[in-house]
């Protein structure tokens, strides 16, 4: 393990929540490495783009709007008798792309046959969630939209604290949708 992520470890573990840390130069061995290190940290939320780390310490109200967002997800569920899953903050990323980040929540709607009773996702065969919710209510996140569309995701649901806004995947970028 290198001194650099055992470093920055340290100083993740030490930053208020909302708190974000960007770093750039981190190689694709070293991100995973800190995926390894940090584990499935619910109070942690990263995402790499071509050799740039972006580290945040969510917040109890960024959770809170999170669970809003999923119940609200549960209710259309159960009205439409629909079959969503919901599966939380994966980590999803592609080494090819050199790209990974970890939505706020995200849910299989059209692919959800696809995910059947598993309980992990491996996101070499399986597909992406169909949906992938980003809260911004300390920083933007519209600068992980190309992120997500390089991992193939079709829909973000983003919510600024009072509004939330749908964007659909065309081509290669996003377009918000009427709603």
């Amino acid at each position: 393990m290198s001194t650099q992520i055992l470093n920055l470890h340290a100083i993740v573990e030490s930053l208020p929540a909302g708190s974000l840390v960007v770093l750039p130069n981190i190689g694709w061995d070293e991100y995973e490495e800190l995926l390894e290190q940090i584990g499935e940290s619910r109070g942690l939320r990263t995402s790499y783009s071509d050799g740039t780390l972006q580290i945040m310490v969510v917040s109890s109200e960024h959770e809170k709007y999170a669970w809003f967002i999923g119940s609200l997800v549960g209710a259309i569920r159960l009205r439409l008798r629909m079959n969503i899953l919901f599966f939380g903050a994966p980590t999803m990323r592609k080494q090819k792309r050199r790209k990974g980040l970890e939505p706020d929540a995200c849910f299989y709607v059209q692919s959800a046959g696809l995910i059947g009773n598993r309980m992990q996702l491996d996101f070499g065969v399986d597909p992406p969630p169909d949906i992938a919710v980003e809260i911004d209510i300390h920083h933007g996140s519209i600068s992980k939209f190309p992120i997500y569309a390089a991992l193939g995701v079709p829909e973000i649901w983003h919510f600024d604290g009072q509004q939330l806004t749908i964007h659909h995947l065309a081509q290669e970028s996003y377009v918000v949708t009427e709603t």
